[in-house]
């Protein structure tokens, strides 16, 4: 367990530009790689969309060693429902904080020195106003569960998750895999969980030898795969092997091997210009409004 590593979430964006400007000059992320395909994911990293579609990977540092973000956009969906699955990611960063202010991004302080605010589409962020922890300052991705000790059960009795803090009254508990990791915040909602359309995915390394065996204890213990053991190729770079699982609420969950992965994942020094020059050849809003139709609300 010990060699697992807590990787990215997905997100869906409508609207790419806008998206783009609040992770480099809002959060100061910076954009590791991004990528253009002309169909649908094998493991529907897009979602169930067949067309074209790209993936972002943005973050504070190398995916080696920071937890980032995964932006798809799909060219022919402008919006996502969001429901209360994804509740926000907590990150340490007095400079986001400022450059909110700047930008005139709305912000709203909760507690003593953190702020709430909101990605384009919805997605919520927490900002600590505080200078940058010395590893990765993306401290925590939060999830709503509807049942706390069945899902920290899941993750930690299945999937080998570290219980470093659970609190029966707020009906919360953080997990990991490191003490230097993003860590795992399961927060009950009250409720049955809603996934919306913009349902997010989470994703983990770990050795390639380990993909099998996590597959088969799921079938052991009856728990949903939503996508067997499978191998993704992206144009020019590795191949790499991962089995998508569903947590006892939906939460998509990625396995990726590990080696493989490290590969792929290297920082790709164009790829802000790759992302800017996809932008500025994206001419989808041009076309739906020429043809007086809208792009779909998924």
């Amino acid at each position: 367990m010990a060699a697992r590593r807590a990787l990215h979430f997905v997100f869906k964006v409508g609207d790419r530009e806008r998206t783009a400007r609040f992770y480099r000059e809002l959060l100061g992320m910076r954009v590791l790689r991004h990528e253009e395909f002309e169909e649908g994911c094998k493991a529907t990293c897009n979602g169930p969309y067949d067309g074209k579609w790209s993936k972002t990977m943005v973050g504070y540092g190398p995916e080696d060693n920071h937890f980032v973000a995964e932006l798809t956009y799909n060219y022919g969906v402008g919006e996502y429902r969001l429901g209360n699955d994804f509740l926000g990611i907590t990150l340490v960063s007095s400079q986001a904080v400022s450059n909110a202010k700047k930008m005139g991004w709305p912000l709203k302080e909760i507690t003593s020195g953190v702020f709430e605010t909101e990605a384009p589409g919805g997605y919520k962020f927490y900002l600590e106003d505080k200078e940058k922890l010395k590893h990765d300052p993306v401290w925590k991705v939060t999830l709503g569960v509807s049942d706390l000790q069945k899902s920290v059960s899941y993750w930690s009795g299945l999937l080998g998750m570290k219980i470093y803090e659970k609190d029966e009254e707020k009906q919360r508990a953080l997990l990991g895999y490191a003490d230097n990791q993003c860590k795992l915040e399961l927060q009950a909602v009250g409720g049955a969980v809603d996934h919306g359309t913009a349902f997010g995915r989470i994703a983990f390394s770990c050795a390639k030898d380990e993909l099998p065996n996590i597959e088969a204890l799921m079938k052991k213990e009856n728990q949903k795969i939503l996508t067997p053991l499978v191998s993704l190729d992206t144009p020019g770079k590795a191949t790499v092997q991962v089995v998508i699982l569903a947590d006892p609420d939906g939460h998509e969950i990625c396995f990726v091997g590990d080696e493989a992965f490290r590969e792929l994942s290297k920082v790709d020094p164009n790829g802000d210009k790759l992302l800017d020059a996809a932008m500025a050849a994206d001419n989808s809003d041009k076309w739906f409004a020429e043809h007086n139709m809208k792009k779909v609300s998924a």
